[in-house]
């Protein structure tokens, strides 16, 4: 049995399931008491249609297949009488093995020119009603022949995509074979001549709805001859004559309702159609600017007729169509399909307007035209919310798009109105929007979940989505076989899992996991959904509880899966970040490690830093930065040619944003921590670059690559390297101006490694003369490197606090100097013993602001708390720096700065000793 059935069936807990021709059923019919064994064939063949007619046409075949009664059933013609194909790739093959359930098909949706290709094929000659959109692409000799093998026809709607390659020739085609043709809507034609008007108004006498949306020219003239028409809508058409219009359009004998939205109309033709139309009773005329900058218009002097526009309140227009107004309260629409006693006139043009008011409503959100935000806000918003209860399934589409879209400042950036979204929360919008979502028809499903994700991006509305259960919704429809759904839903995690408060909730909600099995459902076809997929377990990664269960769900297979094989640069780029965030937690879990182990991982996050977008680079570059910290991945990225793929990326990214210049410094940073790759990174050419980086004003960007330059100058030859490509003076400046603590203090550490002795012994290989130059050159670098380590070691001592615990051994004088010192960033540095014995080794440097530095480098590193600072205090135990520290801080022409902080050390190293001992 489907579980979805049950679950259907298990809400109807406090209501009846109306069954045709059976009394009402309610759970205790449906659901006999659990401990008994359910024979579910045993349920009147009038329950089991009930329940496939609440399924989709996919769950419905699942059902089907159960066993040979409800295969039998679920060919019933009756649930079969409408067709919804948009989700769903349609060629001749499928719509063939579709044909046999298709004999009294009356309603049919598709999307796309292959779909429509298909259509013939499925032999459906009693269609009453073809809706298509995406129709680009469809050509005349598809229309042509779609119309020719449905002659019962009475509704054909292409659109709102413009059909560009539609001309009048496939019209005078539908014209001649579909006499019945009652509603024709087209959108985007490029002409619609007076030949092909007038064969519609001699063929089609039936024809009283007219929509030629978008449209490039119009005859209106030969509009003028179609006297079978109610309703007629030029919305968005352009090159209009509405001197013609005024003086032909009022002769049309029953014309109800016109719509002349988003053109340029003016309020002349207005007035006259307004005035000299008998039948006329609607005229809407929304986002009109040459109507709306008159300002003498006056909408009051036309009684009996309606005008909507912008600048008029449009419920109480409405309100103004029913017979008694009484009856009508805020929300029209709604009222009026509660009547009940129902009006066909007025059904007619409420239902009309309803069609015609989503469709201008979404058209004015998408082209988003300035000035508009106190309509949106007054009565926008909650026409909308208002359509969206509508019993026309594409109308509450249409309405779901439109707030979906009328919030979005910059779809780029994610950037939404946050007024806009706060007044669709305060009119109850996101209840109806999750209400929506939780439709058996998956068209509701898509439009709902991406106007939730769009909302999401509020972090109030985010906060009340998740109040109303929406996150479990998402979760849901994230595991929809539908792709547009689970795209849509998917979104709408992403959205919310950036609220911190969200996350655990999603993955509670089995949201991880659905969004796991997105990966690899639709990896073969949606790149939509893989990008969405991506983004949204990289928001979950960041978090260390919901990476776990990232991981654990196939997560790191399915993500590297997308790094080495998708080509779209949006799925790579998400991808690549999931992937980083994943590598994020090398203290607290073995995801670091698992990234690394997983085949081909690493080898595509360095091909991806050759990417030809931006956004790709800087995310594999931050993801190859978080793996270094691994020791294993951190050679096995050196051996897939990361050192020179991050090199390049380096030399390449002057003008580039500061996070990828901050990651590609950084993934140098964590490469160099290895000196075989330090040596490797400095014989490829990463000095330089560095060196520039090191020169950015952007603190983020400096720091990294001060840490990568301190790195480097470990090694004599890189260090040599640093000075004669002009790196002393952009390391001293960093030492001397940075607002980084952490810049300042590494920049520092690099210059003690420079000028510690080890490079001038380097330095002197070689012939007499280039021994001679480069000593010279040394002398004066040394000179200023050591006057900037001195001022900044000093900036850290405060003299009273100095003096204090100089003349005193108390603990509190020491811990005084401790607090004062400390870089609390510095804490999370991790030193190999060479780096520790480096340090050590200084103590005994000649020169005595070395001696200064290495001391309150020790102290940074051994301070109780540091991440890493029980480590340090194990090497440096090793390394006998006791003897050392004490003979540092007992020397008389030491420094009292080396003095003070070598006793902290000493004191430090006997803390972590006693801790460690317990």
């Amino acid at each position: 049995m489907n579980r979805r059935v049950r679950r259907k069936v298990a809400k109807k807990s406090k209501e009846k399931v109306g069954v045709p021709g059976n009394p009402e059923i309610g759970d205790a019919d449906l659901c006999p008491d659990s401990n008994e064994d359910v024979d579910w064939t045993s349920l009147p063949d009038d329950t089991v249609i009930q329940l496939f007619s609440c399924l989709n046409y996919r769950d419905r075949a699942s059902l089907s297949s159960t066993c040979k009664i409800w295969r039998v059933l679920g060919l019933s013609s009756c649930l079969w009488t409408s067709l919804d194909l948009r989700a769903h790739k349609c060629d001749p093959g499928m719509a063939v093995s579709l044909a046999s359930r298709c004999v009294n098909l009356q309603k049919l949706r598709f999307r796309g020119a292959e779909c429509a290709d298909a259509i013939i094929h499925l032999q459906a000659r009693n269609l009453r009603e073809i809706s298509g959109d995406y129709c680009r692409k469809i050509t005349d000799a598809t229309l042509s022949m779609i119309v020719a093998r449905h002659e019962a026809l009475e509704t054909l709607q292409l659109g709102p995509d413009f059909c560009e390659r539609i001309s009048s020739d496939a019209i005078k085609a539908t014209a001649f074979c579909c006499p019945k043709l009652k509603k024709l809507r087209l959108s985007g034609l490029r002409d619609v001549s007076a030949e092909v008007i007038n064969a519609l108004a001699k063929h089609c006498p039936n024809l009283i709805d007219i929509g030629l949306l978008d449209c490039l020219k119009v005859d209106e003239v030969a509009l003028g001859n179609v006297v079978s028409v109610l309703f007629l809508s030029v919305a968005g058409t352009s090159n209009m004559k509405w001197g013609v219009v005024s003086h032909l359009w009022h002769k049309l004998p029953k014309l109800i309702g016109l719509d002349v939205s988003r053109t340029d109309i003016g309020p002349s033709a207005v007035s006259r159609l307004l005035s000299l139309s008998p039948s006329l009773k609607v005229l809407c005329a929304m986002n009109c600017p040459v109507l709306e900058e008159d300002n003498s218009f006056s909408v009051n002097k036309y009684k009996g007729k309606l005008l909507l526009a912008l600048f008029t309140d449009i419920f109480k227009g409405l309100a103004s169509l029913f017979a008694d107004t009484t009856k009508t309260g805020k929300n029209v629409l709604l009222d009026w399909r509660n009547l009940k006693t129902k009006d066909k006139n007025l059904d007619e043009i409420m239902t009309w307007l309803e069609w015609i008011l989503s469709h201008t409503l979404l058209r004015t959100a998408e082209s988003n035209p300035q000035g508009l935000d106190a309509f949106w806000l007054k009565q926008g918003a909650t026409i909308l919310l208002s359509l969206m209860q509508s019993s026309q399934e594409e109308v509450q589409e249409r309405a779901a798009t439109g707030l979906a879209t009328f919030v979005v400042i910059d779809d780029e950036n994610a950037s939404i109105d946050c007024g806009r979204a706060e007044a669709v929360m305060r009119d109850g919008g996101i209840r109806l929007l999750l209400n929506l979502a939780k439709s058996w028809r998956e068209g509701l499903q898509s439009e709902a979940a991406k106007a939730i994700a769009n909302l999401s991006v509020n972090a109030n509305v985010a906060k009340a989505v998740a109040e109303d259960g929406g996150i479990q919704i998402l979760a849901g429809l994230a595991s929809s076989m539908n792709r547009l759904v689970a795209e849509e839903a998917a979104g709408g995690l992403w959205n919310l899992s950036v609220g911190e408060e969200h996350k655990g909730a999603i993955a509670e909600a089995g949201g991880v996991k659905a969004l796991v099995d997105l990966i690899f459902k639709w990896f073969s076809g949606g790149d939509g959904v893989l990008e969405r997929a991506a983004g949204a377990l990289a928001n979950l990664a960041a978090d260390d509880k919901c990476s776990m269960e990232v991981a654990l769900a196939g997560g790191v297979h399915a993500l590297v899966m997308l790094a080495r094989n998708c080509k779209f640069e949006g799925v790579q780029e998400q991808a690549a970040r999931a992937l980083a965030n994943l590598a994020a937690h090398g203290d607290s879990n073995t995801n670091n490690a698992a990234v690394g182990q997983e085949a081909g991982a690493l080898e595509a996050l360095v091909q991806l830093t050759r990417s030809l977008h931006e956004g790709v680079r800087q995310e594999a570059a931050g993801a190859l930065w978080n793996l270094s910290f691994d020791d294993r991945n951190r050679e096995a990225i050196a051996a897939a040619g990361g050192v020179e793929a991050l090199v390049a990326l380096a030399q390449s990214c002057a003008n580039a944003s500061p996070g990828l210049q901050e990651r590609a410094a950084g993934a140098l940073w964590g490469l160099s921590v290895s000196e075989a790759n330090s040596i490797a990174i400095g014989r490829e050419g990463g000095v330089v670059p560095l060196i520039a980086l090191a020169r950015s004003e952007t603190e983020d960007v400096h720091e990294t690559a001060a840490g990568a330059l301190w790195n480097l100058a470990f090694n004599p030859g890189n260090a040599l390297r640093i000075v004669e490509e002009g790196g002393v003076p952009a390391l001293v400046d960093l030492c001397s101006s940075s607002v980084s603590k952490m810049a300042r203090f590494m920049a520092a550490l690099a210059l003690a490694y420079m000028f510690d002795g080890r490079m001038d012994e380097f330095a002197l290989i070689g012939t007499l003369t280039e021994s001679t130059s480069k000593s010279a050159n040394l002398d004066g670098a040394r000179r200023m490197a050591l006057k900037h380590i001195e001022a900044f070691v000093l900036t850290f001592s405060d003299p009273q606090a100095f003096a204090t615990a100089a003349a005193s051994s108390a603990p509190a004088a020491l811990a005084q100097v401790t607090e004062r010192a400390r870089i609390q960033e510095a804490g999370h540095l991790r030193c190999s013993g060479a780096e520790i014995g480096r340090f050590v080794a200084m103590l005994r440097n000649p020169s005595s602001i070395l001696k200064a530095c290495a001391a309150f480098a020790l102290l940074q590193f051994t301070i109780p708390g540091g991440r890493h600072a029980l480590h340090h205090a194990s090497l440096m135990q090793s390394a006998g720096a006791a003897r050392l520290l004490r003979a540092a801080a007992a020397a008389a022409t030491a420094p009292l700065e080396a003095k003070i902080f070598a006793r902290i050390v000493l004191r430090n190293l006997e803390y972590h000793h006693i801790e460690s001992s317990i």
